[in-house]
C-alpha cells in the first residue's frame, strides 16, 4: 500500500482538505482504490462536544464516529464511505497512550512522545490498510511549525523509513503571498515553510502552491530550485469558480501524473467525463432560488457546511443556483417573521443543541406551514416541526421538547424509556447509520423511490410515542419509522405541498454527482412555488 501525506504551510485554511480530496478523486478515476484520513492536533477526543463556532460542523460516519468536517469533503469528492479510523485527534492518541500506560502496557517504561506517541500515530495510519486499498491519503491538520503538529510530522517521517521511501509521498500546500497594492507574488514564505519541514527530516516531493494569480514560470523555477525539487513538482492551485472544479484544475497542472511517477504507479488515463460534465452543469445553471436557512450557528457558515453543499448539489440537479439566506433564529420574532422570510421560496431548519433560538425556529416552521412554503426540518428541525404542530394544530399551547422544558405537560419530544437517566455529554446519542421504513403515498417514499432506506443520526431526543396517536389524529403524517415501528424517523404535513421533517442527517450522504433525493425534492418544490 502507498502512503500520501498532505501538510500545510505559511497559514491555515489554504484548502489542504480540498487538495487531498481532489487528489483522491483523480487517483480513483485512474482505477486506484483510495481512502482519506485526517489528523487533528487538538486535544479534544473528537469534535462531538465542541461548539460549532469553534470548529464548524461535526461530520458523522456510518459507524457513528463524530469527526472533522474535512471527512465530509473526502466523502463528497472521493465517494467512499469512511469510518472512525479516518479521523484522529491528539486527544484520541494521548487517551490511548495513557490508558495503555495505566494498564501496564509499557511494562513500567518511561512513556514519551518518541516512541510511544509516534507509535500510536503510526498505528492509526497502518490501521487504514484493510487489504482492499491501494493508496491512503493522510492530511495533517494545522500548519508546519505549530508545536501541536510536531509528533505527527515525526511519525510520518518514520513511516517512510519503515515502509520504504518509494512507497511514501509528501505533498506540502503552502501559500504564495501576493503583496498588497502591487500584486507581486513572493515565494519567500513558501521557502521558509519547506525549510521547517526539512528541519524535521521531511523533504516534500510536491508543492501545491495556493495562489489567486497564475504562477509565472520564472517563479516556479525559483521555488523548485530553492526547495530542491523538479520544476513540474511545483503545482499551482488557483482559486476555482467552484470547489468541484479543483480536481480538474489540478489534473491540468499534472498533480496526479507527478504523484504516480513518484510512487512508481502505472500512468493511466483518468475517466473524468462525468466530473467534467458535473462542473459544466454547475457553471451552466439557468435559474435561481432563495432558501432561508434558519439556525442558531449562522455566524459561522461552516457550522452547516454539509447542508449548504447538499443544497448546492440539489440546485445543480434542478438547473438552479441556490442562494442561502442565513437567518439567525434568535432574531426571528412574530413581528418580523414575514419580513425576514417573505422573500424566500423555501425554509430549512437544520440540527442543533440547546434552547437558544428555539422559539425563532418554531416561528419559521409555523410561517412555512401556514403559508404553504416548502419546509425541510433536519434533526432538531424535525423536532421543531412537531412542537409547532402540537401547539398550533393539536392545540397544546405548552407543547415542547423535554430537552428545553421540564414543566410542560406535553413533551412531544423526549428521551425514550431506555434513555431515561442518561444526562452526560458524549457517547450518549443515537449515532451513525440506522434503517428506516417509508410509508406508501408519502413525499419521502416518492423522493427515495424505495421503501427501505438507511441514514446517519446524531441526536439524543426522539418523537414521544405517548402523543403519537393524538398527533396523527390531528393530521400529522408519520412517513418513516424504524423497522420495529418504535421510533418515528420522518414526519410530514399532508395539507402542505412539501413539508418534511427527518430525525436523521441526510446531508451527510449527498454527493455532487448523486444529490440526496430529499434535498432535490425540497429544492424542486421551492422552485415550483417560485414559479
Amino acid at each position: 500500500m502507498k502512503h500520501i501525506f498532505v501538510t500545510g504551510g505559511v497559514v491555515s485554511g489554504l484548502g489542504k482538505g480540498i487538495c487531498a480530496a481532489s487528489l483522491g478523486r483523480l487517483l480513483k478515476q485512474r482505477g486506484f482504490r483510495v481512502k482519506n484520513q485526517k489528523f487533528d492536533p487538538y486535544f479534544n477526543v473528537d469534535p462531538g462536544t465542541m461548539s460549532p463556532f469553534q470548529h464548524g460542523e461535526v461530520f458523522v460516519t456510518d459507524d457513528g464516529a463524530e469527526t472533522d468536517l474535512d471527512l465530509g469533503h473526502y466523502e463528497r469528492f472521493v465517494d467512499e464511505s469512511l469510518t472512525g479510523n479516518a479521523s484522529v485527534s491528539s486527544g484520541k492518541v494521548f487517551w490511548n497512550v495513557l490508558n495503555r500506560e495505566r494498564q501496564g502496557g509499557y511494562l513500567g517504561g518511561t512513556v514519551q512522545i518518541i516512541p510511544h506517541v509516534t507509535d500510536e500515530i503510526k498505528r492509526r495510519i497502518y490501521a487504514m490498510d484493510d487489504g482492499e486499498t491501494d493508496i491512503i491519503i493522510t492530511e495533517v491538520g494545522g500548519t508546519v511549525g505549530d508545536i501541536e503538529s510536531q509528533p505527527y510530522l515525526e511519525a510520518i517521517r518514520q513511516v517512510a523509513a519503515e515502509k520504504g521511501r518509494e512507497n511514501v509521498l509528501y505533498i506540502h500546500v503552502p501559500l504564495v503571498v501576493s503583496i498588497p497594492g502591487t500584486g507581486e507574488l513572493k515565494s519567500k514564505p513558501t521557502q521558509h515553510s519547506v525549510k521547517e519541514l526539512l528541519s524535521v527530516g521531511i523533504q516534500p516531493d510536491i508543492l501545491v502552491c495556493r495562489t489567486d494569480s497564475p504562477l509565472p514560470e520564472d517563479l516556479r523555477r525559483k521555488i523548485a530550485l530553492f526547495c530542491n525539487m523538479e520544476e513540474d513538482c511545483v503545482i499551482q492551485n488557483l482559486t476555482a469558480s467552484t470547489l468541484y472544479e479543483v480536481p480538474l484544475l489540478l489534473e491540468r497542472e499534472g498533480l496526479c501524473r507527478v504523484a504516480c511517477r513518484k510512487l512508481g504507479l502505472p500512468q493511466r488515463e483518468p475517466d473524468l467525463a462525468e466530473w467534467t460534465a458535473l462542473v459544466q452543469r454547475i457553471n451552466g445553471v439557468h435559474k435561481t432560488v432563495q432558501i432561508a436557512l434558519v439556525g442558531k450557528y449562522t455566524g459561522l457558515h461552516d457550522a452547516y457546511l454539509s447542508v449548504a453543499e447538499s443544497l448546492f448539489h440539489a440546485g445543480t440537479a434542478c438547473d438552479a443556483r441556490v442562494n442561502i439566506k442565513w437567518v439567525d433564529s434568535e432574531g426571528l420574532t412574530a413581528e418580523n417573521v414575514k419580513q425576514v422570510l417573505g422573500d424566500c421560496s423555501g425554509i430549512l431548519v437544520p440540527g442543533g443543541f440547546g434552547d437558544r433560538g428555539i422559539e425563532g425556529m418554531v416561528l419559521a416552521a409555523q410561517y412555512a406551514r401556514e403559508n404553504d412554503v416548502p419546509y425541510f426540518g433536519i434533526c432538531l428541525g424535525m423536532q421543531i416541526a412537531v412542537i409547532e404542530y402540537a401547539r398550533h394544530v393539536a392545540g397544546w399551547a405548552d407543547a415542547h421538547s423535554a430537552e428545553f422544558s421540564g414543566l410542560t405537560a406535553h413533551p412531544v419530544i423526549a428521551l425514550m424509556p431506555d434513555q431515561v437517566g442518561i444526562t452526560a455529554k458524549g457517547g450518549t446519542m443515537r449515532l451513525g447509520k440506522y434503517p428506516c421504513v417509508l410509508a406508501e403515498g408519502t413525499l419521502a417514499r416518492d423522493a427515495y423511490g424505495a421503501a427501505d432506506i438507511s441514514e446517519r443520526h446524531r441526536h439524543r431526543y426522539e418523537f414521544n410515542n405517548q402523543f403519537r396517536q393524538e398527533l396523527q389524529d390531528a393530521g400529522l403524517r408519520l412517513a418513516g419509522l424504524s423497522p420495529d415501528g418504535h421510533l418515528v424517523e420522518i414526519v410530514e404535513e399532508p395539507a402542505n405541498t412539501w413539508f418534511v421533517g427527518v430525525q436523521f442527517h441526510p446531508e451527510f450522504k449527498s454527493r455532487p454527482n448523486r444529490p440526496h433525493p430529499l434535498f432535490v425534492g425540497f429544492v424542486q418544490a421551492s422552485l415550483d412555488r417560485q414559479g
